[in-house]
């Protein structure tokens, strides 16, 4: 169950590498969250206690379900539904994408992974994950994308923590969980912010910007 899960979750930066439309982005994201919030389920069935439980059900309410909603309503008010030009082509970006599942498979090789305890995939597709957010912020003009690409990044994190905090106090779960949402709402404004004081909330144009 869990290689499966971390498969798909593999599979969602791929999808965001190959995607122009904004909202579809969104709900690669969206569906990253509930797999995340399979990751501790899967990672100890059919032992669940409670405070996994409620973790899982933390992560599928605020990276499936709120984090997703910010995200659209941003969308909405900077009025942008497509990255336009980006740095790196969308056929390029998958090709790029391969090659970064072969890194990711290549440094996850020369860690003691098998120490851990856990599924040989999940540090790759950690890794992976977070590579995918890297090159979606330096590939993407658009605001909207680089936030997108910003939590990729913080999820590829977040798999790799399970590695590491699975037996964790709950309270080092949530506060991770915490820092995404703030972070997000903080973005989602400055984009508001910047669609209204700017005919475009494009990255290039933004910095060519004079006092």
């Amino acid at each position: 169950m869990l290689d499966t899960v971390l498969i798909l979750l593999a599979l969602t930066g791929l999808w965001l590498l190959g995607s122009s439309r904004l909202q579809t982005c969104i709900h690669a994201v969206a569906w990253q969250g509930v797999l995340l919030g399979l990751i501790p389920l899967c990672a100890k069935w059919p032992e669940i206690g409670v405070r996994l439980a409620i973790v899982a059900a933390l992560t599928l309410v605020l990276k499936a379900l709120v984090l997703p909603a910010l995200l659209r309503r941003a969308v909405r008010e900077a009025k942008v539904q497509n990255e336009i030009d980006p740095l790196l082509g969308f056929t390029t970006s998958l090709l790029a994408g391969g090659g970064l599942w072969l890194t990711a498979m290549h440094l996850a090789g020369q860690l003691p992974v098998d120490a851990l305890g856990v599924s040989s995939l999940l540090v790759p597709t950690a890794i992976f994950m977070l590579l995918c957010g890297l090159l979606l912020l330096v590939s993407r003009k658009t605001a909207v994308m680089q936030v997108i690409g910003y939590l990729t990044l913080e999820n590829g994190i977040f798999t790799f923590g399970w590695a590491l905090a699975i037996e964790e106090p709950l309270l080092v779960e949530m506060g991770i969980l915490l820092d995404v949402l703030v972070a997000v709402f903080v973005m989602g404004i400055t984009i508001h912010h910047l669609n209204r004081e700017f005919d475009s909330i494009g990255t290039d144009e933004l910095s060519a910007l004079k006092d």
